[in-house]
């Protein structure tokens, strides 16, 4: 299950409704509580996709790295990533599934459709390597 904050929540769907029509993308910073992701924060990152920024995203290995050591300041960790899909589903697709590697991470889609905020879903990376990893529905908690 993954549990955020209203304010969290909102504001991972105004991202994506200020990049339409392009994918934003984001970092989901928090701690692994009984099985449970608790977000305590996000990290907007820029969609470093230039081929196709409508519907791939790609956040720059450098800007991750830095994202990943300000919240260990903070003692947060990264709990999983977020991304938009502009007029499509809020469902995961097969290059989100191929570009997904963070097992045990939270991979939270919000649909914008025609620069609206529509559905938000969420998926957890189970498995034990590339080879068997699964995205699998996941509850949200909206706290």
């Amino acid at each position: 299950m993954l549990r955020l904050g209203q304010s969290h929540y909102d504001a991972l769907r105004q991202h994506g409704e200020e990049t339409y029509p392009h994918e934003c993308c984001g970092v989901l910073l928090g701690r692994f509580e009984d099985g449970t992701r608790v977000v305590t924060s996000l990290a907007r990152a820029g969609n470093t996709r230039t081929d196709s920024p409508q519907n791939r995203y790609n956040i720059h290995p450098k800007e991750l790295v830095h994202i990943q050591r300000e919240a260990r300041e903070r003692e947060e960790d990264i709990i999983g990533f977020y991304h938009s899909h502009p007029d499509h589903p809020a469902q995961w697709s097969q290059t989100d599934h191929a570009e997904a590697h963070w097992l045990g991470c939270s991979y939270v889609i919000t649909s914008v459709e025609k620069g609206k905020a529509a559905l938000t879903n969420s998926f957890e990376l189970t498995g034990t390597d590339e080879n068997d990893k699964k995205l699998v529905d996941e509850k949200i908690e909206v706290v």
